[in-house]
């Protein structure tokens, strides 16, 4: 039992960390909307809305992205990831500024990245530790 609360208090020390509330502990806005079926139960869909940047978070969070992006060069361990269409690279942008912004928690992050670039699971990794790094050192 000693050892139940010594782990426990050792991840909650490890959680505590950044600069402000861990993202894993955040979870994002979500708005919900109930519906009545034919058994009289409910059934809730969830729809998740994220804020979209306003021009000085945004000129923040391309500043940590410039910054994280630097250590690339670095890393013999990094492989970039094939962002060759617009597209491709406006999701990529969103999914890190929600992640910046801790309108998603770091494993949703994590999810939504290997759902498309599934054997990038480092270079996701590299960016979540980039924006743990920042915050630290700020």
């Amino acid at each position: 039992m000693k050892k139940y609360y010594l782990l426990l208090a050792s991840l909650s020390i490890l959680g505590l960390s950044g600069c402000t509330s861990p993202t894993g502990m955040i979870t994002p806005r979500q708005s919900y909307t109930t519906t009545q079926n034919h058994t009289t139960t409910q059934s809730y869909t969830t729809t998740t809305s994220y804020e979209k940047p306003t021009p000085h978070k945004l000129a923040l969070y391309q500043q940590t992205m410039r910054s994280i992006a630097s250590g690339i060069k670095h890393d013999s361990n990094y492989r970039r990831i094939t962002l060759d269409t617009p597209e491709k690279k406006e999701w990529f942008r969103m999914l890190t500024y929600r992640l910046w912004d801790r309108q998603i928690t770091r494993q949703q992050f994590m999810s939504e990245g290997l759902a498309k670039y599934p054997t990038h699971r480092y270079e996701f990794e590299f960016v979540i530790n980039g924006f743990e790094n920042i915050c630290a050192s700020s």
